[in-house]
């Protein structure tokens, strides 16, 4: 039977199912994760008894079903939730369980619904001190500077961010905002991850950092450039200026230098093409590696290692953009550009770097964006792609 059927043998949706486990969760201090796959129709819920911090150099291809949320600042741990409560919905319901976890949870739920159904979620509190916005003009300027340097050769490529804080309307509720997510952006990573101390982050997004599937297959992407989607576009047609392409460029070349390092030859690449993701379109290069003819089976691991902060968030090189970055933003960017995701749920591992992200913070959100700047950039055209990505998720608040 794949729906949960409560004392009163009605059939329980899942928005009530939803309602229930994150307040349930929340109400007890659990943290939680709450995602849907690009691609999929299949939302999950996992829930933990308390999070992990992760030692560094950590083996994901080791850890318990969980779930990895982790920040920019590779000096800071990254953030475990192991399953300790899992559920899937498709279609409104509860799918059945199809393995050890989920059996426990089915059981758990039917025990816990019948005695009190309603619950209220609460929003976890968490670090605040990404609050301070730059004004608009003082994004600008940080651009020009970025250009600066860019002319003395200092890097290649620079990806500063700001933030923007809103005030949200009376009527906001996280889960009706996840749920437009999942509608309006199907090849998006839709996440709401809620950790008491660390914070409540929600997003959609379409980068991936690391994938491993069937412990077999790894995956990564090069995903650089930003148009806005507009109505009628052909993609077929879709005309990339040179700093565009060049600014993906970059990202490839970043990729495959992560290989070198580890004398991995044996990869595919595809692209790069043209890809929607929800109101923008990028350029995208896919890259693939047998990790059974490689004979590499921490593939993932390793990759993860080299891969985070990617050229896409940070800049090239690395160790220079880095300094600029922490010298000239002005805020601690948290869990923005950092990388989150379930491991070893399905015995595969899906790893995104955390893009069109917020984070709730009692009535406001503040929200993050970054434009990726080269020698040819143009400040107020950087400055409107930010706007553009910030409307990923205006658009489902109001």
């Amino acid at each position: 039977m794949n729906t949960l059927t409560s004392v009163s043998q009605v059939e329980t949706s899942e928005t009530e199912l939803l309602a229930f486990l994150t307040g349930h969760a929340s109400v007890n201090d659990f943290p939680f994760a709450l995602w849907r796959l690009p691609g999929s129709q299949i939302r999950h819920l996992l829930i933990s008894n308390d999070y992990k911090k992760l030692p560094k150099g950590n083996t994901i291809e080791d850890l318990n079903p969980g779930f990895i949320f982790a920040p920019f600042d590779t000096e800071r741990d990254a953030i475990f939730l192991p399953a300790d409560l899992l559920f899937s919905f498709e279609d409104g319901k509860l799918r059945a369980p199809n393995d050890s976890v989920s059996a426990a949870s089915r059981n758990w739920l039917e025990r816990e619904y019948k005695k009190s159904p309603n619950k209220t979620f609460k929003i976890a509190s968490g670090d605040s001190t990404s609050r301070p916005v730059a004004k608009d003009h003082d994004f600008i300027q940080l651009i020009r500077r970025s250009l600066a340097e860019l002319e003395k050769n200092t890097f290649e490529k620079i990806v500063p961010s700001r933030t923007k804080v809103v005030d949200l309307p009376s009527d906001f509720d996280l889960l009706n905002v996840f749920a437009k997510l999942t509608d309006q952006y199907p090849s998006a990573l839709v996440s709401l991850v809620n950790i008491p101390s660390i914070g409540c982050w929600v997003g959609a997004t379409p980068e991936i950092l690391v994938t491993v599937e069937d412990q077999s297959i790894f995956k990564t992407v090069a995903l650089a450039g930003t148009q806005p989607l507009r109505e009628g576009m052909s993609l077929r047609n879709v005309a990339w200026t040179q700093k565009e392409i060049e600014e993906q460029a970059l990202v490839e070349r970043y990729v495959i230098s992560c290989f070198k390092k580890i004398r991995l030859r044996e990869y595919e690449e595809h692209g790069p093409k043209t890809v929607v993701a929800g109101n923008l379109i990028h350029l995208k290069s896919d890259f693939t590696v047998d990790m059974k003819a490689t004979n590499f089976p921490q593939l993932g691991s390793t990759m993860l290692r080299l891969l985070h902060p990617t050229s896409a968030v940070c800049g090239m090189p690395l160790h220079p953009s880095l300094e600029f970055l922490n010298a000239q933003e002005g805020y601690d960017r948290s869990f923005y550009s950092g990388y989150l995701g379930p491991v070893n749920i399905g015995s595969d591992i899906h790893i995104f770097v955390n893009l069109r992200c917020m984070q709730i913070c009692d009535n406001t959100a503040i929200l993050y964006a970054g434009a990726g700047v080269t020698v040819d950039s143009i400040p107020e055209e950087e400055f409107e792609e930010t706007e553009i990505k910030f409307n990923t998720l205006l658009n489902v608040i109001f």
